[in-house]
């Protein structure tokens, strides 16, 4: 699939490249990171290549990865235009104030205002909830996310990193009120991070909201450059959840599995891992980061692996997660219903204690 090959992002008519380029990485200020010629050469590069959504939020770099944005792209008309930029709410810029995060009123408004000046435009194509603010009620949040849509400031709105129960709240109220909906999903997604598709994954199906994975490398992870070997000799200034990952055998044991796809494909691990994916259902656009031009063509090339049913298999065997009650109940319950039948392709045995026939049931 071509980088110009568009999808929807979820029950909405915004096209969108089957990959997004996450903006996370622009800006040198907090020690890591691409240097602003460096990000502009990013951001040519993947809208040269037919990529037109970028993800970003107003905390990332302190606010320098939207100002970097804003100076290449939202300056310039053209430009501005043929991009989907997508920013968040949620995080303080300002110490010290507690109505300058969240998502209140009150906080939404100037958040957004900030964020507007910073990427030098006058509106943003989807604007996401960073996180559940749990003091503010829902119908506060939509509410105002409603307003700013009604005042042409930006076109569509999500949520990131929001419990499933909560999203549906939200999803369902606005439905109801009458007010712009929810049309996608931000969470954490990949063969290292499924639980997910306990709960947000079906959940994204049966609403209609797009999911944008983050972290679909598991934060470089899964492409294979850190060694089992090296166990243990990797700095801790990667995160404690990075660090948790890197001394766990069976981070390894998964790469393993990706690598050896990745041989057999004649391709790369990245493109494997981004490949399965965005393979999932619901998905629509996995947030891609690079710190260089050369690291992003790694990932963007991955619109062109079309993975086999039996790697996916393998690859879905070594990552299979433990999910929370219901699902593992719900998985057999098929058995219980079903009669013993296929129903859309899936075979359900029949239940143990069912009847067989009409003669056993009284």
């Amino acid at each position: 699939m071509p980088l110009n090959h568009y999808v929807t992002l979820g029950r909405s008519g915004l096209r969108v490249s089957p990959f997004c380029l996450g903006a996370m990485t622009f800006g040198e200020d907090l020690g890591w990171g691409s240097s602003v010629a460096e990000s502009n050469r990013i951001m040519d590069r993947f809208l040269g290549r037919g990529g037109n959504f970028i993800d970003t939020a107003n905390i990332y770099t302190r606010g320098h990865s939207e100002k970097i944005i804003g100076d290449h792209i939202g300056k310039t008309p053209h430009k501005r235009e043929r991009t989907v930029i997508a920013t968040k709410f949620f995080s303080s810029m300002f110490a010290g104030d507690p109505n300058a995060g969240g998502a209140n009123r009150k906080g939404i408004h100037a958040q957004l205002h900030e964020s507007l000046r910073r990427l030098q435009t006058d509106y943003i194509d989807l604007y996401w909830m960073h996180a559940w603010d749990r003091y503010t009620p829902i119908e506060e949040t939509m509410r105002a996310l409603d307003d700013i849509v009604r005042s042409g400031k930006v076109r569509y709105i999500g949520f990131s990193d929001t419990p499933a129960w909560k999203v549906a709240q939200a999803h369902v109220e606005a439905t109801l009120r009458g007010w712009s909906p929810l049309v996608a999903l931000q969470i954490e997604y990949s063969l290292l991070q499924r639980t997910v598709e306990g709960e947000l994954i079906p959940m994204a199906e049966e609403l209609g909201l797009g999911v944008t994975p983050w972290a679909p490398l598991a934060r470089g992870v899964l492409t294979g450059k850190y060694k089992r070997d090296a166990r243990g000799q990797h700095k801790p200034d990667r995160g404690e959840r990075m660090m948790a990952a890197l001394n766990n055998d069976h981070t390894y044991d998964v790469v393993d599995v990706v690598e050896g796809v990745a041989k057999e494909l004649g391709t790369t691990a990245t493109r494997v891992a981004l490949a399965w994916v965005r393979s999932r259902p619901a998905v629509a656009s996995p947030i891609v980061g690079a710190r260089t031009v050369a690291q992003l063509d790694d990932n963007l090339d991955a619109a062109d692996v079309t993975l086999p049913p039996q790697a996916i298999a393998r690859l879905d065997a070594a990552t299979r997660p433990t999910l929370n009650f219901p699902a593992e109940f719900l998985s057999f319950a098929g058995s219980i219903a079903y009669g013993g039948t296929n129903i859309r392709g899936v075979e359900y045995p029949l239940f143990f204690n069912a009847p067989k026939n009409d003669a056993e049931r009284y």
